[in-house]
Parts: structure tokens; sequence; C-alpha cells
């Protein structure tokens, strides 16, 4: 079974990464540095929240209001529709 050369840091691999990090941006530099990161992080997970917010919100958005002229097209095909029904209950009473 094949195994892969480079895996996750485990243990002591992570104290050598640790010790590297402060020797490359000082130990004083660390607490700026992690709450640099968590500021990134929170502007992140908000944006993406409100993304998905603002699709949902397009969703269940109310349709538009009809324009006058599709409301006399809707009274037309309601006029014609009950001049249908009349028309055949007319002939079914035949």
């Amino acid at each position: 079974m094949f195994t892969p050369m480079i895996g996750m840091p485990q243990g002591a691999e992570w104290l050598i990464i640790l010790a590297i990090v402060i020797l490359v941006f000082g130990a004083a530099k660390l607490p700026e540095l992690a709450r640099g990161t968590g500021q990134a992080l929170r502007i992140f997970k908000t944006e993406t929240k409100g993304l998905r917010d603002d699709d949902e919100k397009e969703k269940v958005e109310k349709p538009a209001e009809l324009t006058a002229s599709e409301k006399e097209r809707i009274a037309e095909l309601e006029r014609r529709e009950a001049e249908i029904k009349a028309e055949r209950e007319r002939l079914s009473g035949n």
C-alpha cells in the first residue's frame, strides 16, 4: 500500500512549526497576527451570511404589481370564461 511522503503534522512537528513561526514573525507579533486573522475570518463569515440572506430575500419577495393592461387582460379572460361556462350550461340543459 502506498503511503504519502507528506502528511498532516503531528506532535513534535507542530512544535517545530510553531518555533519557526516565532522566529520569523517574533513573539510580539503573534497576538497581532492572530487578532488580524480572527477579524478577517469574522468579516468573511458575516459577508457570506449576508450573501445567503440576500439570496433568500430575492426568492421570497412579493411579485410585482400588475399593470393596468395586465389587469384589463385578466378581466377580459374572466369575462370570456364566464361566457363559455354559461354556454356550456345552456347546451347541457337541452
